[in-house]
């Protein structure tokens, strides 16, 4: 069976209304998991960027205040954890920095490394001690450190990705897929996309991706970074029927005799 996630990201702008909409469509379309990401913005934002002037729909204000204001405090994450358990789905979140690791271990034991942090192999092996089950994505490293993340925190979950947003198809490489199975046979292999449309994720699919994870929004037009390369309700319940009549039609079955 295909694992399919739902990538809230940080298309809830900092709303936990918007973020429970998300995570009930998630659950209602048939998504074994809804993610979001967490961060401590005092460690992930260059300083550099911290002061930077920027425009939101809160007013203008510098960098690193509109990253704080867009991350959920733990006592939100527990409040969200709870409400996917009581509906019925398992809620975790890419981690960015070994806080927001310890953070989440405390109310989920499923992680996720992004492809931004991947090099970042501190953080790897704490995600590996911390969590039951580990996923970490490919799309913007070289082969050498994606080696080196394997060898660092030994993940269950490897997924191939391309993080442009949204990636062109021509530049997918869903091939990279095959590759994947061949050098790691003992890993599960995923696919995570960020490209307009579902037919190269079900292709993907096709291809033996046992795991999936496409952005999710509630309106392609919201503000946000991330919201052009989600998909939105009807596409996520195409996209969960997709899959699964794809699972049926690719089921082997010996002929009676």
């Amino acid at each position: 069976m295909v694992k399919i996630i739902a990538e809230i990201g940080i298309n809830h702008n900092g709303s936990m209304e918007e973020c429970k909409k998300m995570i009930m469509l998630a659950k209602v379309a048939g998504c074994h998991y809804a993610k979001i990401q967490k961060r401590n913005p005092d460690v992930c934002v260059p300083e550099h960027q911290k002061s930077k002037r920027r425009n939101t729909p809160w007013g203008e204000m510098s960098y690193i205040e509109y990253k704080h204001k867009i991350e959920f405090s733990e006592e939100q994450i527990k409040e969200l954890c709870e409400f996917s358990k009581s509906i019925g789905i398992e809620f975790f979140a890419s981690v960015w920095d070994c806080d927001s690791v310890k953070v989440m271990a405390k109310y989920t034991k499923v992680g996720k490394i992004g492809s931004a942090s991947i090099t970042d192999l501190e953080l790897c092996k704490a995600a590996r001690e911390a969590f039951d089950y580990l996923i970490v994505s490919t799309g913007m490293s070289t082969e050498e450190e994606i080696e080196a993340c394997v060898d660092a925190c030994n993940p269950d979950v490897i997924m191939h990705t391309n993080s442009t947003y949204p990636c062109p198809v021509e530049d997918l490489n869903l091939k990279y897929i095959h590759w994947l199975e061949n050098k790691y046979p003992n890993k599960e292999i995923g696919w995570s996309g960020h490209e307009y449309g579902l037919g190269t994720t079900f292709a993907a699919v096709a291809m033996g991706a046992t795991w999936v994870e496409r952005h999710i929004t509630l309106d392609r037009n919201m503000w946000g970074s991330d919201q052009l390369s989600s998909i939105n309700p009807d596409g996520l319940i195409k996209l969960i029927k997709g899959i699964k009549e794809i699972e049926k039609a690719i089921q082997y079955e010996p002929a009676p005799r």
